[in-house]
């Protein structure tokens, strides 16, 4: 894979959206293709592995909470259910379990964005093959999908999602290898972008990670059984132990006797680059990164981002609930009270990935209110994890003055989000962060604040405790820097996946 990376690491960047500018515009794709999702997988289970499926996928509901399935395997056959909507209820249901057979399954939490939530998109995937059946669920996003599917469109290749993921089956199912091992490998030397994949087969329970490492992967052990998760937080719901992470580039071929083989898919990159919006925002506090708490980590953001944009004040309260590990981070290091001036009305979703502005604005009012106890004739520090478009930001500093706030300021725990993501995360487009758009001081007075400051992007390295960035940068931090560590094939070539520049998508029934 190539990278974007030269003297000024925007400057790939930058021409790739100067030319994308003057061609004018294009047929907009589904943004289904653009996922941030959740896997889980085990083989060898003492028992039924479907409610460990579920309780493991419950465990990663916070990385998917559109759309939940399962697919299981009994020795003979493959069983499969999907479904929109969370987990649970659904998946901790009896007769729902008690179709699901087998002691091997894997399963998928989905987080779209803005196309329609239909039941062909959610995952596990499944496909008979000339081998056998596979399943297979991933989280990630490949960044030359729609080049790929122009190609196998043309080919006589049917498609029937709208997401990236098909992709993978369909280079699987067009290799002549005879084991699944070689074809995923296959597969894998076509594809460019970011994945956490697992694929289960009649043999085994295959997990592979992208050759830098941009998606998550770990190991673990549940009574002698390999698990395989997008993070260590599912571990621990279903008592399993955490093992280790998968490596960049490495496939792990795990078996129902217990045995788990490492292939070494790609060379070891000299310098992994795991997303660092996994430490920032993604992963649940409770879970561990290269062997760190997420928790101890956004902590330690927080305390840097008091020494570098302290603020007279007399409370810092987070933004719950992402912002809450770096707010008790920056209220130790400035001295200062700690306080809920927000309360959060649970499963509200993110508002920032609302498909119009008035969605997004409604969002915050049934998100989070003023605590008017708290606020009332107080000096604010807001402690926020990331800003995005500025619509939560601007609803929060009007709500808290309402409550009676003197001064609000905001400190975001990360740096400002100027270029949009092809990984797995939903951004807007450039033109739509405020970051990209707007300097330090427009963006305050938008959102209404007293003081608006950012951690540096060599504070966030430090405080990771992998600073100073230089030119071997340790994470993939392209929204902040333009830095993609892989080449942008769908970028660069305009690709649309559509021969004739106009595609009809199914509608179907979404409940």
């Amino acid at each position: 894979m190539s990278s974007h990376r030269g003297a000024d690491p925007r400057t790939a960047a930058a021409l790739r959206f100067a030319r994308r500018a003057a061609s004018g515009p294009r047929a907009p794709l589904p943004r289904a293709l653009n996922e941030e999702c959740g896997v889980f997988g085990l083989i060898g289970n003492d028992g039924p592995a479907a409610s460990r499926v579920a309780m493991g996928l419950h465990a990663l509901q916070h990385r998917g909470q559109e759309a939940a399935g399962i697919c299981t395997f009994d020795g003979e056959q493959f069983y499969a259910e999907r479904n929109l909507g969370l987990v649970i209820p659904h998946f901790t249901q009896a007769h729902v379990l008690e179709q699901l057979e087998g002691q091997a399954g894997i399963g998928h939490t989905r987080y779209s964005t803005t196309g329609a939530p239909n039941r062909r998109n959610v995952q596990p995937f499944y496909a008979d093959l000339d081998i056998g059946g596979v399943a297979l669920a991933h989280n990630g996003n490949l960044t030359n999908a729609r080049v790929l599917r122009q190609r196998l469109i043309q080919q006589g290749r049917i498609f029937h999602t709208t997401s990236d993921s098909e992709l993978f089956l369909k280079l699987i199912a067009q290799s002549r290898a005879p084991q699944i091992t070689d074809r995923v490998r296959e597969a894998l030397g076509v594809v460019e972008g970011a994945y956490g994949l697992l694929v289960l087969s009649q043999d085994c329970l295959i997990g592979v990670r992208d050759p830098v490492g941009i998606r998550p992967l770990v190991l673990g052990r549940l009574n002698g059984a390999p698990v395989l998760a997008s993070e260590t937080c599912a571990f621990d719901l279903i008592g399993a132990e955490f093992e280790r992470d998968i490596e960049p580039g490495e496939m792990v071929i795990c078996s129902a006797d217990g045995t788990v083989k490492s292939v070494r898919i790609f060379p070891a990159p000299a310098h992994p680059r795991p997303c660092i919006f996994e430490l920032i925002y993604f992963a649940r506090p409770n879970s561990f990164i290269d062997g760190q708490s997420v928790y101890a980590l956004r902590k330690r953001l927080g305390q840097r981002l008091a020494m570098e944009s302290p603020v007279e004040a007399d409370l810092v309260a987070p933004i719950p609930d992402s912002g809450i590990a770096a707010a008790i981070g920056y209220a130790a290091q400035a001295r200062l009270d700690y306080d809920m001036a927000l309360i959060r009305g649970h499963y509200a979703g993110r508002t920032f990935i609302e498909p119009t502005q008035e969605m997004r604005e409604l969002g915050v009012a049934r998100k989070l209110s003023a605590n008017k106890g708290v606020v009332d004739g107080k000096r604010i520090t807001l402690i926020d994890d990331s800003l995005v478009r500025g619509t939560t930001s601007k609803k929060i500093t009007a709500m808290l003055r309402e409550a009676g706030a003197r001064e609000v300021h905001f400190r975001i725990a990360c740096p400002p989000i100027v270029w949009p993501d092809y990984y797995g995360i939903d951004t807007p487009d450039r033109d739509e962060l405020m970051a990209a758009t707007h300097t330090i001081d427009q963006m305050r007075d938008a959102i209404g604040a007293d003081s608006l400051a950012f951690l540096s992007l060599d504070g966030i390295y430090d405080a990771l405790d992998k600073g100073p960035r230089g030119e071997a940068p340790a994470f993939t931090d392209h929204c902040f820097t333009g830095d993609y560590p892989t080449s942008l094939a769908d970028q660069d070539s305009g690709a649309d996946c559509r021969p004739s520049g106009t595609l009809s998508y199914l509608k179907e029934r979404t409940a």
